[in-house]
């Protein structure tokens, strides 16, 4: 059941980078951002409230989980929706296979997972399959100077991303070391987040009187409706979950599935053709990700006795 779950989360949260590239037609990122993380974290809060789920919390726990509200929601969501606003839907979805090398090299720092010549291995062969998708530039990307070979919108998906992962650790370490639970820890960073991204937007996008195109107001609602049930309440939950079961970097390998589902999303929900480039890069990252997840599993990262279990 835990493998099934493993393919269900990331089969259905790469549906929200269409969706995303869909929304901002009508908005910013950063109000984007703002909006649908404020209701997700009202939302999940509402619930845990009325359960009495919702426990007092310490000034520690309270500036861990602010931490994970400015990296994992505020800068993370920003940088990714304003990169997606430039690049191709499974192009971005791709650009995030750079997580589970970043979680090798951050789970080094945090908790001491040692970085062996084989996880090197793997994380060379990786990079390698990143070449021929970083050397493809389309749409308004084109427009953008490239700081080698590296376009604006890459640097910022890949701010994203190195966020994102930092934010995943530090989830790890708000729910393990601090003893609270996903659903809280979600909820109150995504509030924060998202409380801190509107404020942004009122200061950055012309609010008159909101941001976007009252005409707009239908499919843009309905969009970030559909984003926030799937990826804040559905998947961050999901995820959080898996995540006591699994490594970030073994999760972060299946995730590499992800931009080809997102590929498939695409095409169908905004007629973003299938990108050859990342086709062909896909086998290659996963290559190198193989290489770093058996060096987990040999140096008991990851036991065989609990993926036996998990998937029972």
């Amino acid at each position: 059941m835990g493998i099934f779950l493993v393919f269900f989360l990331f089969s259905v949260w790469s549906v929200v980078f269409p969706l995303g590239k869909y929304a901002l037609l009508y908005s910013s990122p950063i109000f984007i951002t703002g909006a649908r993380m404020t209701f997700a974290g009202l939302l999940l809060l509402a619930y845990l409230y009325f359960r009495k789920k919702l426990p007092p919390l310490s000034k520690k726990q309270l500036f861990s989980l602010f931490l994970l509200a400015l990296f994992s929601i505020y800068i993370t969501n920003i940088l990714e929706f304003w990169g997606l606003a430039h690049l191709s839907a499974a192009k971005t979805c791709f650009l995030y296979s750079l997580t589970p090398f970043v979680a090798a090299l951050l789970s080094y720092i945090h908790f001491k997972e040692k970085m062996t010549p084989g996880k090197w291995m793997g994380m060379l062969i990786g990079s390698l399959g990143f070449i021929p998708v970083l050397l493809d530039k389309s749409g308004t990307e084109s427009l953008f100077d490239t700081i080698f070979f590296f376009s604006l919108p890459e640097l910022a998906v890949f701010g994203a991303v190195f966020f994102s992962t930092y934010g995943w650790i530090l989830l790890r370490l708000v729910v393990k070391d601090n003893q609270i639970s996903p659903p809280v820890a979600n909820g109150i960073s995504m509030f924060i987040g998202g409380t801190l991204a509107l404020f942004t937007s009122f200061f950055t996008d012309s609010w008159n009187p909101l941001p976007f195109d009252s005409s707009a107001t239908f499919p843009l609602v309905g969009t970030l409706l559909v984003i926030t049930l799937i990826s804040n309440i559905l998947c961050y939950n999901l995820y959080g979950y898996l995540l006591k079961k699994y490594t970030a970097t073994f999760l972060s390998f299946f995730g590499l599935l992800s931009p080809l589902f997102a590929s498939f999303h695409s095409w169908i929900l905004i007629g973003e053709p299938p990108s050859l480039p990342i086709l062909l890069s896909s086998p290659i990252v996963i290559l190198g990700l193989f290489l770093i997840h058996r060096e987990e599993l040999r140096q008991g990262y990851i036991s065989s006795n609990t993926l036996t279990k998990s998937t029972s």
